[in-house]
């Protein structure tokens, strides 16, 4: 049996596909329209979110595990310890995560993606600017604000009242846009139809778009400053100083584009630091580091390092990041000769600055290296049999409690080493004839013998010394300019309402202008209302008895003629915003 088909339907429907168009065949993007497909998705919203989600992701490996120019020693502990998956984790850059390829292709797609966001949206955004507001819609009965009044006055005498009050009193920085026309000519002798339409809001997406520029800005800064960046870090013993090189810093870490030769050669002796503590709690109060900075042609000048006040010098800052006590010891070998002697720095780990700190001693004349680990009490009190610990931050009654090792220190392997540890792989502790570590007890001035006949340690000083923190960024103003800017962009976006207001002046013919009203906002807008009744207690004797619900083009045929349902949506957003 033949299928039914209707006379006159002859199409590529009504006949039995053949086995050759069965399958349907898709267009092909080729290679320019791959590339639109994927520049049109890196530029879409989504895509921005999700490339900023992930460079945070990105980030927590930076965090986690040490990173080769922040401490390279750490680095090395890592590879030493997880020799399988430390060697993956180094070749991914996982030790050096913001020089990464990884890293650096996600922070640059987030940026191309940025650019390509906020080009079009400026460009739309001006030619919004530069628009007029949209027409007066026909029907005002459907808007969430309106407002209606009678006033002797002429319709082009209303619109313009309507309009100065909606431009506000500086005409340099006007409050809405405003666009006074005459929509219906006069009939007679008499004026036509006069309305005003008005919009403010554009200043939200302006906020909008600085918000996205200066994150823009953020990111380049950012980038430049860790391209240009340096920042070392030096302990400084009281009466000794540093020079302004790199090989004077304990740790330096610098960006690609960082020039050694660029440093200023300056240097910078610490003459005194003062410390006060509070009597009871014994929290620190007060710390100062007075200096004495040598410029490169010889002049010197004093000054004063706090916390939170740094010295700026030659566009660095040094900041004061910590102090402590550094004994000043001599080791002699078992030959009579000096193996060892200057300041050592111990480091505080707590309140009372009990110091944690290892004497290293590779020089010795004959016999195994020699290793000192101990602890400086700067108050020492007995609390039981060889029991010490300290009950004062200030040198009152100081005291070195060390034990002493002996082996290789194996600075010789060539991986870098913590100068407050003791690598004890190579080395072993000395002990007494009943097996027990050997303790000394050593105070300033004192010279006390090491076990086995390996020397003698003496106790000649106890000096102080001072962390500083040396650190060179040019681009931190503008990382504070563009962050402020992000900040007033964000907020005027957030807080700037979006909104428009049409007023409609119709002649009654009987020496009368019927007066309506109405205001549209985007979102919930609490003060829409109050800012049309604004404008209309502005218009010259307005009488506001009117009921704003009537139609004043009732008296007109022409201006209520063809009304339709959807006249609110077409009229109301009639312009540069329809659609979007």
């Amino acid at each position: 049996m033949s299928s039914y088909r209707p006379e006159g339907i002859d199409d590529s429907f009504s006949h039995a596909p053949t086995p050759e168009s069965e399958a349907p065949v898709l267009p092909k993007l080729g290679f320019v329209g791959t590339l639109r497909f994927v520049w049109r998705q890196l530029m879409s919203m989504r895509v921005a979110l999700m490339l900023l989600m992930l460079l945070a992701v990105a980030a927590v490996p930076g965090s986690v595990l040490p990173q080769r120019p922040v401490d390279p020693a750490k680095v090395a502990a890592y590879l030493s310890d997880h020799p399988s998956t430390g060697v993956w984790l180094d070749r991914i850059g996982a030790f050096d995560v913001y020089s990464s390829v990884w890293f650096s292709a996600i922070y640059l797609l987030l940026f191309v993606s940025l650019v390509g966001c906020i080009v079009p949206r400026t460009r739309a955004h001006l030619s919004a600017v530069w628009a007029r507001p949209p027409r007066t819609p026909r029907r005002f009965d459907r808007f969430p604000a309106r407002a209606a009044a009678t006033t002797p006055a002429g319709p082009r005498a209303v619109v313009d009242a309507a309009a100065l009050a909606l431009r506000g009193r500086w005409r340099w920085l006007p409050r809405f846009r405003v666009d006074v026309r005459e929509e219906k000519p006069p009939v007679g002798d008499g004026e036509g139809t006069w309305t005003a339409a008005a919009e403010r809001g554009y200043v939200r997406e302006t906020g909008n778009l600085v918000f996205h520029l200066a994150l823009l800005g953020l990111l380049v800064t950012v980038g430049a400053g860790q391209f240009l960046h340096y920042r070392g870090q030096a302990i400084v013993v009281q009466d000794r100083g540093f020079a302004n090189a790199v090989v004077d810093y304990n740790t330096f870490e610098s960006g690609t584009g960082f020039d050694p030769a660029s440093l200023t050669p300056f240097t910078l002796t610490l003459d005194k630091f003062a410390a006060r503590f509070d009597p009871e709690s014994l929290a620190a109060r007060y710390f100062r580091a007075d200096v004495t900075v040598r410029e490169p042609d010889g002049t010197e000048r004093p000054e004063s390092i706090k916390v939170n006040h740094p010295l700026d010098v030659d566009g660095a800052k040094i900041y004061l990041q910590g102090n402590g006590y550094a004994p000043d010891v001599t080791v002699h070998d078992a030959a009579g000769n000096v193996a060892f002697a200057g300041p050592v720095p111990f480091l505080p780990a707590d309140q009372v600055y009990t110091s944690r700190g290892v004497v290293k001693v590779p020089d010795v004349s004959s016999g195994k290296q020699i290793g000192v680990v101990g602890f400086l009490l700067p108050t020492a009190v007995e609390t039981g049999p060889n029991l010490w610990r300290s009950v004062n931050p200030q040198p009152n009654s100081p005291l070195l409690v060390l034990s002493v090792w002996t082996g290789d220190l194996g600075l010789d392997t060539g991986v870098p080493q913590n100068a407050y540890q003791l690598d004890e792989k190579g080395m072993k502790q000395e002990v007494n004839a009943k097996g027990v570590p050997v303790t000394l007890y050593v105070r300033p001035g004192q010279t006390t013998k090491l076990p086995d006949g390996l020397g003698t340690i003496s106790f000649d000083a106890l000096p102080r010394y001072v962390a500083l923190d040396l650190r060179h960024d040019p681009t931190l103003a503008f990382v504070l300019l563009f962050a402020l800017t992000a900040l007033a962009g964000l907020a005027t976006s957030l807080f700037t309402p979006r909104r428009r207001i049409w007023v409609r002046a119709v002649p009654d013919g009987a020496g009368r202008t019927t007066i309506t009203a109405a205001a549209l906002a985007r979102g919930d807008d609490l003060g829409l209302q109050a800012e049309l009744d604004r404008v209309m207690a502005a218009l010259p004797d307005a009488d506001r008895d009117a009921d704003p619900d009537a139609n004043p083009g009732e008296v007109e045929d022409a201006v209520t003629a063809d009304f339709r349902d959807d006249d609110l949506q077409d009229d109301a957003l009639t312009g540069p915003e329809a659609g979007r």
